[in-house]
C-alpha cells in the first residue's frame, strides 16, 4: 500500500512540474491554452502517461508540440524530482473535460424545454366554472 501511495505522490509532483514548466518555460505556440489534466505513473517509474487538454480543441497541434519537448521536460523533471529512475513522457488527450461540457449543454437543454407552457385552451367565458360542469 506504501508504493501505491508514493506512485500517486511522485505523479502530483510530476503534473505540478510539468504545468509549471509548460507555462513558463516553453515558448512553443503550439502549447498555448495547454492544461495538464493529470499523470499516471508505472509501478517501477518507467513511463508516465501525461494526460492534457487544450482549450481551443487543436489537441492534435499540442501533442506534436508536447511530443517536441518531452526531452527537455524529463531533463528539467530530472533536476527537480529526485527519482533513480525518470519515466519517459507519453502524451495522451484527456476527453474528460470536453464531454464534460458537452453534457453540461445537454443538461442546459433539457432545463430550458422543461420550462412550463402556457395553457393551449382559452379561459372560460361566461356561465360555466371550470373544471367538470356536472359537478355542483
Amino acid at each position: 500500500m506504501a508504493d501505491f501511495a508514493r506512485t500517486d505522490r511522485v505523479a502530483q509532483q510530476i503534473q505540478r512540474e510539468i504545468a509549471e514548466l509548460v507555462r513558463l518555460e516553453i515558448n512553443d505556440p503550439r502549447m498555448r491554452l495547454v492544461t495538464i489534466t493529470g499523470v499516471e505513473v508505472a509501478g517501477d517509474y518507467s513511463h508516465a502517461k501525461v494526460f492534457f487538454t487544450r482549450l481551443d480543441g487543436k489537441q492534435d497541434e499540442a501533442q506534436q508540440g508536447l511530443e517536441s519537448a518531452s526531452g527537455f521536460l524529463r531533463k528539467k523533471l530530472a533536476h527537480s524530482i529526485k527519482l533513480r529512475v525518470m519515466p519517459q513522457l507519453h502524451f495522451v488527450y484527456d476527453a474528460s473535460v470536453e464531454r464534460g461540457s458537452r453534457l453540461s449543454q445537454l443538461i442546459d437543454q433539457a432545463v430550458a424545454s422543461d420550462k412550463p407552457t402556457p395553457p393551449s385552451t382559452p379561459p372560460c367565458q361566461g356561465g360555466e366554472p371550470d373544471g367538470d360542469p356536472h359537478l355542483p
